[in-house]
């Protein structure tokens, strides 16, 4: 006797539900994608007693005649796709003809539809896989799909589900991602006969987003440019995205799926925006031809597969990336007003202030002997070393003077008195605070700025250009610094001796481990040069983590840039302060540091009112 047989249509059926209803939401999806498949334009769902009591999807769609109802509860029976063919240019949400019968087989559902151009509908219903009524009845176009004691017959799959509250929370998500996926549908949630959700199709897609995460401010619009493939869609500003996983919502050619490599491509586009622990959040719209991806590749069709996973990636961090470059022109416009990008007047090389060379008006290509530790733009002036206690603030309310005002010496001119310096920033300056924040009134309001993550972001794109054209400056040690390194360190050299050469570094073996640094980039002349050195070293890898590598070059400028760049704590003069306005004004990149932390914080007269309750 043969050990084979075929299995029953009703244990076929429940097996199948196993894979396509793994719980009440998994009902929910498989209703809405067949609403929105049949063009529905408004859809609503009621749910009582956490999905399993009842879950009832209704909509406006095209509607089902009889004999398309009766097929439709046949496994398989679909009108999505009709030749083998079809499977690699799927257009349609559903297509396997799997989830009315599923469903139908482990719940009570009943299925009341009619077509547009009919006067009645029909009526069928079914009691765990078995036809129990099929008739005519008066009913409005379009269908509605009830479905009550789901996994009745099958209590040990109802065991497994959560409470109800997380059952609940599951559909909510469900409906939602729908409803950002089809922005022109209005979607309609009521739990327990109370209307949870009601997101109607006059909102625009920013304000249907807004409304779903409670963000009741402006997102960065992402859109690429050219034909299929394209991105599109909104992103919350970095500095407040999601804390943990990336809270993301994800489409392809409308489909609501998950996928780590479409969220790494807009991470990568973000990099330098996002704070460490911080993820993307927002909405990502992709739209490709149906040949290019594969959607037949998980049961729930929660993932799908790209012919071309690289190309995609690409286009991910190119767009989000143009996207961040324009939202600083918005910022640039809305905080120093509209600027011209005119090459302004240097100050001379003996008064510069900051000790980096940033403000030089040529990139120094060549190496210059100096004492060590000693910046090679330079001595540092007295206002740049000196401390002031904490909490001080500086008022210059007043309008800055062209001069650095030095202790106990008169104003120093930094130009002819008939020529005057061309000023990039509209920002009245009031003061500093902490010797770390710089005070600023604009048109908005007041302007609260990061002087080190300022100055940071611009050492770094600075940095960034040089080492990219193989121009970083260097400063020659007069005293050479000699450093004992372990083998493993002295492995990275040698991997990576190009690399560390191109960052502005001159190192040679001294014997054994020993290494001799005779030179180190000129934008941290005053940095130590083996701890400058040692933390360069870490960022190529350590010995418990040697995987970092080449890759990580963008980190390793950022920490240069981050020793270089004024310190927290620093009093600037005001010529200082006008000249990194000026620079920030100028800059393509200026509202992050390198390592994600926002550089300017805008505060509105309407919201400083609001503090002191006078609106």
């Amino acid at each position: 006797m043969s050990k084979i047989r075929i299995l029953p249509e009703q244990l076929a059926n429940q097996i199948a539900a196993g894979e396509v209803v793994e719980r009440p939401a998994s009902v929910v999806k498989e209703l809405v994608e067949n609403s929105l498949d049949a063009n529905a334009s408004r859809i609503e769902i009621d749910i009582e007693g956490g999905g399993t009591r009842l879950i009832r999807v209704i909509d406006d769609g095209e509607g089902m005649d009889e004999d398309d109802i009766l097929m439709s509860i046949e496994r398989h029976g679909t009108s999505k796709i009709h030749r083998e063919e079809d499977l690699c240019a799927i257009t349609s949400l559903g297509f396997r003809g799997e989830a009315i019968p599923s469903i139908g087989s482990v719940s009570q559902l009943t299925i009341i539809s009619r077509l547009k151009g009919n006067d009645l509908g029909t009526k069928v219903v079914l009691k765990y896989g078995k036809l129990m009524q099929v008739h005519d009845t008066g009913c409005s176009y379009g269908s509605s799909f009830e479905v009550r004691n789901l996994f009745g017959n099958t209590p040990a799959r109802r065991k497994f589900l959560k409470t109800a509250r997380t059952e609940l929370g599951h559909i909510d998500e469900v409906i939602k991602n729908y409803a950002l996926g089809a922005p022109h549908i209005t979607f309609i949630l009521r739990l327990n006969d109370k209307e949870t959700l009601h997101l109607n199709n006059s909102l625009s897609q920013e304000q249907r987003l807004g409304q779903i995460l409670r963000y009741p401010e402006s997102f960065i619009p992402i859109r690429s440019q050219g034909t299929e493939p394209t991105v599109t869609g909104f992103l919350i500003p970095p500095e407040k995205g999601a804390m943990g996983p990336a809270k993301l919502r994800i489409f392809v050619n409308g489909r609501a799926i998950k996928d780590r490599m479409v969220v790494h491509g807009v991470t990568e586009g973000l990099r330098g925006f996002l704070l460490k622990g911080r993820n993307p959040a927002g909405l990502i719209h992709l739209t490709l031809p149906p040949g290019e991806v594969d959607v037949n590749v998980h049961p729930a069709k929660h993932e799908v597969r790209f012919r071309n996973s690289q190309n995609i990636h690409t286009l991910l961090s190119q767009t989000v990336a143009a996207a961040m470059r324009q939202e600083q022109d918005r910022m640039r416009t809305k905080i120093f007003g509209r600027t011209e990008h005119k090459e302004t007047t240097r100050i001379p090389l003996d008064e510069k202030p900051f000790n980096s060379g940033f403000f030089s008006d040529q990139p120094d290509r060549g190496e210059h002997p100096a004492p060590p530790n000693c910046p090679v733009d330079g001595p540092v002036t007295e206002n740049f070393e000196k401390k002031l206690q904490q909490s001080s603030i500086i008022n210059t309310a007043e309008p800055i003077p062209q001069t650095l005002v030095k202790k106990d010496q008169q104003p120093t001119s930094l130009a002819p008195e008939n020529e005057k310096k061309p000023q990039s920033h509209n920002l009245l300056v009031i003061g500093q605070f902490e010797d770390l924040y710089i005070f600023c009134k604009n048109s908005a309001g007041l302007l609260v700025i990061d002087q080190h993550a300022a100055h940071e972001r611009l050492l770094y794109e600075k940095l960034r250009k040089q080492f990219l054209a193989n121009t970083v400056p260097r400063q020659n040690l007069l005293f050479p610094h000699t450093v004992e390194l372990s083998l493993f360190q002295v492995q990275l050299i040698e991997k990576h001796n190009n690399e560390i050469s191109g960052m502005g570094f001159s190192i040679r073996e001294f014997g054994g481990n020993s290494y001799i640094i005779s030179a180190v980039p000129a934008i941290a002349g005053h940095t130590h040069p083996e701890e400058l050195f040692n933390d360069i070293l870490e960022k190529f890898g350590s010995e418990s983590n040697s995987g970092k590598g080449g890759s990580h070059i963008d980190t390793i400028l950022a920490t240069m840039a981050c020793k270089a760049a004024v310190k927290a704590g620093t009093e600037l003069s005001p010529m200082e302060i006008d000249n990194l306005l000026n620079e920030m004004a100028k800059a393509d990149l200026f509202s992050h540091c390198p390592h994600g932390r926002p550089v300017v914080k805008q505060f509105t007269g309407t919201e400083i009112k609001k503090w002191f309750y006078r609106t």
